[in-house]
């Protein structure tokens, strides 16, 4: 029987049986439609999650300050009164000797104060650093320019603000050249920043409608000559004074290769120089290595919980066939009585089963398709729709499909077609 002339006939075979068929194909067309989902949404938050380690930078290595809790023996008067903590300046100048390849060292001080432009105030994130943090952050101005060499060199009192929170406070207002109060202290506004995520670069009647940037960034040698390293925080029971000299110190080295190596001399300095762990040490290159592996074992487990709506679909297929068979038993003793063999019946029955399979794959990858963008419009939730999640969930609900429905196809072959013939 050539090809198409066994198409048509499991058309209209499977035609006989509309229900049994629609019914059947549900399993499949669940399988590959949760498949695709969950691929989506997995590849989705991987992207997401790498996305934010490469804003890092993978050439860079990060040094933040922690505040490790006081020990019994420490004294309890300076322990109410004063912390010291932290990466220090003499921690800055021997890593930019001793760290081979390194390209940049930008120190940061990073503190939480008040804001305000006339009347608008709201508490936001200052960063005081140095010129090389547009670079390294890979920041992209939106207006004006970031911090120069100059304003670190002079202690000029100028400030770059985020999109964002010129959104906020200056609503209406053109930001550059306007004084900015923090916490007090007066700022010339000389730029806005954006995120490394915006997309083109931003008209001044666009500057409201996007970015997600809400810092300060000043000199940091201004903020010294302003406030130094003491800082107070204020509680319920009183004040307590930290003294952090460097809360951040982001190191760049010139290529990712030599990474490795630099983090080492950079742990040999910091322990040299610190008597307790009061730091941490991130290096984004092996975060970004870290999930990868991560990204491939998530999709593994979601790959293998969807690929058990698939087996189940299969075994409907294969129940389903097999009362075909049995109902079919009479037809079958006719097809061989007039010399069909037993590769064609074998065949006849696989073809149903194909076409079963592959229209329920068809219509699985539609809703597949449509169920992650569904989620990301209502929840916001980034998707990612991929061909290989296409590509493994109809392979394997093809796969599948065939492998359940051999056993059928051959029950039916090896008939007797005497005993077929007979049968009622």
């Amino acid at each position: 029987m050539r090809p198409e002339r066994m198409v048509k006939l499991a058309v209209k075979n499977l035609g006989q049986y509309k229900l049994r068929a629609g019914l059947t194909m549900l399993g499949i067309i669940f399988g590959v439609c949760s498949v695709v989902a969950m691929l989506s949404v997995g590849e989705g938050a991987n992207r997401e999650i790498q996305e934010k380690i490469q804003r890092l930078g993978s050439k860079n290595i990060l040094l933040k300050s922690v505040k490790v809790p006081q020990e019994e023996g420490d004294n309890a008067s300076s322990r109410r009164m004063l912390a010291r903590y932290g990466l220090t300046y003499v921690d800055a100048e021997e890593l930019s000797r001793d760290v081979p390849n390194l390209v940049a060292s930008t120190p940061m001080k990073i503190l939480r104060f008040d804001v305000q432009y006339k009347a608008r105030r709201l508490q936001t994130d200052v960063v005081a650093t140095t010129p090389w943090y547009l670079r390294v952050q890979n920041h992209r101005m939106v207006r004006g320019r970031f911090l120069a060499g100059a304003d670190m060199e002079f202690g000029s009192p100028v400030c770059v603000v985020g999109s964002r929170l010129a959104r906020i406070l200056f609503a209406g207002y053109d930001p550059i050249g306007q004084t900015l109060s923090i916490d007090g202290d007066a700022y010339t506004v000389v730029g806005v920043v954006g995120d490394i995520a915006q997309g083109e670069v931003a008209t001044s009647n666009e500057l409201w409608l996007e970015g997600e940037n809400q810092n300060v960034y000043i000199p940091l040698r201004t903020y010294l000559q302003k406030r130094g390293d003491l800082f107070a925080q204020w509680s319920q029971g009183g004040s307590t004074f930290e003294q952090v000299e460097l809360h951040e110190l982001i190191l760049t080295i010139d290529h990712q290769e030599n990474v490795v190596r630099a983090v080492d001399a950079v742990r040999r300095v910091l322990k040299k120089n610190h008597a307790k762990e009061d730091f941490s040490v991130v290096v984004p290159l092996e975060l970004i290595r870290q999930a990868r592996e991560t990204r491939r074992l998530f999709n593994i487990v979601l790959g293998s919980i969807a690929a058990i709506s698939l087996i189940v679909g299969g075994i409907g297929i294969m129940n389903i066939m097999l009362a075909t068979v049995s109902e079919r038993t009479r037809e079958i003793g006719i097809r061989r009585a007039l010399g069909a063999r037993r590769r064609d019946i074998v065949l006849q029955f696989l073809t149903e089963t194909l076409i079963l399979s592959i229209s329920g794959g068809v219509v699985g990858l539609l809703f597949g398709a449509l169920i992650p963008m569904a989620i990301t419009a209502l929840t916001g939730v980034k998707t990612v729709l991929t061909f290989p999640a296409f590509a493994i969930a109809f392979l394997v609900s093809v796969t599948v499909s065939v492998v359940f429905g051999i056993y059928p196809a051959r029950r039916a072959a090896l008939m007797d077609p005497i005993e077929a013939l007979r049968h009622e």
